[in-house]
């Protein structure tokens, strides 16, 4: 039920970042089909730059899962079963504190910006502790999602990320290995 869960935080996460990308493809849509009006929308820059970090925070969980985040595997590839497993768990408590500490400051920002009641200057005055959000949340679900691995190898398991990897490899998708 647990393992269910997670999946369903990662897919959820993955669908917020695809909704803020289509929201970004209609806002550039309604920015070009007013121009053509003579018409100017004033906060459409402000908006996908919003969206532009919600779609990345928000798509980084799913994306580490399918192995498809920047790995540079020359070195742990070379190694034997015991000796990965190692440098796996030595790589994840690495990963684990990075990303822990991204969600710490970055959720001290968003609580700053909301004591201070920090408001964006543009066209669109919205307070900016909740565009902000959505990187604390998002990279929480990466802290989930890094935590869920290093569990995994703990538990003397391989990792998803390699097993996907694997899976493309083994269907001769190596598109994400470029």
């Amino acid at each position: 039920m647990l393992r269910r869960g997670l999946d369903a935080l990662y897919v959820a996460s993955a669908g917020l970042a695809a909704l803020s990308l289509l929201s970004i493809f209609l806002v550039m849509m309604a920015q070009v089909a007013l121009r053509e009006l003579d018409r100017q929308f004033p906060a459409a820059d402000d908006i996908s730059a919003y969206l532009c970090v919600s779609t990345t925070f928000f798509a980084l969980a799913h994306t580490f899962r399918r192995g498809e985040l920047i790995r540079v595997g020359l070195f742990i590839e070379t190694l034997g079963p015991k000796a990965r497993r190692l440098v796996e768990i030595f790589a994840l408590t690495l990963a684990t504190a990075g990303v822990a500490y991204c969600v710490f400051w970055t959720m001290d920002d968003v609580l700053f910006s909301y004591e201070i009641e920090d408001v964006a200057q543009g066209a669109l005055a919205v307070p900016l502790w909740i565009p902000k959000l959505a990187m604390p949340l998002g990279a929480g679900i990466l802290l989930i999602a890094v935590l869920d691995e290093l569990v995994t190898v703990l538990r003397g398991n391989r990792p998803n990320y390699v097993l996907a990897a694997e899976e493309r490899a083994a269907r001769g998708d190596f598109s994400a290995e470029v």
